[in-house]
């Protein structure tokens, strides 16, 4: 499997551009496979994904793109899931091939909401792919900045050595570099926390508060979010690396951030569907929000700035009453 890795990339937004991006540094042929028949045709013609990272040039000579799931993973090795976790459900409704002998590489930020799993969980057990063949693709890391080649680091969370160092070998590049770990579990709650952590920062921006609230605010969060994977999976890790500190710094202080954007425009005064209207993005951290505060009903963590957000998000709480709240419950 490893002499000549073969890849397909799953999902047709800005994450999945920017992967396909870097993979076809290293690669010569990867399958590509989004639903948008419009975006195939363009990025065939005009070598542009029309929607999501439209600067980038894309060297179509090494895609083989098609709107067939099937058709993209049937030869793979290695299959990129870079889809919202809300429509990956959905969007493998038509699968038929099976994915036991594959290594499935998560890039999504959330939890599946038809079985609340994270995502490695949920294909070992919707699918029967084995631990061992899982890996997870976490930041600090930015779609928008890969476009432009700035220098990015990402994270390859995966038991496999073997699987591992093929990953990092096909996605590194002069303006990407990968570190490595063994924490799944730990790398795949925290790129789903760090979301809702953005949409608390961006709220805040929203309502008016400066720079030294939104650094308490992050300092918290860290904290919290210690707190809360070291109940659902404890083993030693240093929370202070770059895969859970790192990715939820770049994603709450962003321009980039969607997150943060989403919760700027709630902080501003828009209601939720407003705001997701308006975005032609999603929000992964909207999800995450209830997934993880359903989820904490079990394991009891002290999330008060979950909870702030879930108030404002699903409850209808006023974002300048749940953060006056808040603000006491701070250190």
């Amino acid at each position: 499997m490893n002499d000549n890795p073969k890849f397909a990339v799953i999902g047709g937004g800005s994450w999945a551009t920017a992967i396909v991006k870097m993979l076809s540094e290293n690669l010569t042929d990867i399958a590509w496979y989004m639903r948008n028949e419009n975006a195939i045709e363009e990025i065939k013609l005009n070598y542009h994904n029309p929607n999501y990272l439209s600067s980038v040039e894309l060297d179509v000579e090494k895609l083989s793109i098609t709107n067939n799931v099937n058709e993209a993973i049937t030869n793979a090795d290695y299959i990129v899931f870079a889809i919202p976790s809300a429509f990956l459900s959905q969007e493998l409704e038509s699968l038929t091939e099976s994915l036991e002998n594959k290594v499935i590489i998560s890039a999504i930020k959330g939890i599946i909401p038809e079985t609340s799993l994270i995502v490695g969980e949920h294909f070992h057990q919707t699918y029967n792919v084995p631990y061992d063949n899982i890996a997870v693709l976490t930041g600090p890391c930015h779609a928008e900045e890969v476009a432009l080649e700035r220098l990015s680091y990402l994270t390859i969370a995966c038991k496999n050595k073997e699987y591992a160092e093929v990953i990092e070998n096909c996605l590194g590049s002069h303006y990407i570099r990968v570190k490595l770990t063994d924490d799944i579990v730990g790398a795949e709650y925290a790129a789903m926390l760090k979301n809702i952590y953005a949409i608390a920062c961006g709220i805040a921006h929203g309502l008016g508060y400066g720079d030294n609230f939104q650094a308490l605010l992050m300092s918290n969060a860290i904290r919290e979010m210690k707190k809360f994977i070291k109940k659902v999976h404890k083993m030693k890790r240093n929370i202070n690396n770059s895969a859970y500190l790192g990715d939820l710094l770049v994603t709450g202080y962003s321009l980039f951030s969607r997150n943060r954007m989403f919760g700027n425009m709630i902080g501003k005064g828009y209601t939720v569907k407003s705001a997701q209207m308006e975005m032609n993005m999603i929000a992964e951290g909207y999800y995450a929000t209830k997934s993880a505060y359903e989820l904490n009903k079990k394991y009891g963590a002290k999330t008060p700035i979950i909870n702030a957000v879930y108030d404002i998000l699903y409850n209808g709480g006023n974002p300048k009453k749940a953060f006056r709240k808040l603000t006491e419950k701070l250190d």
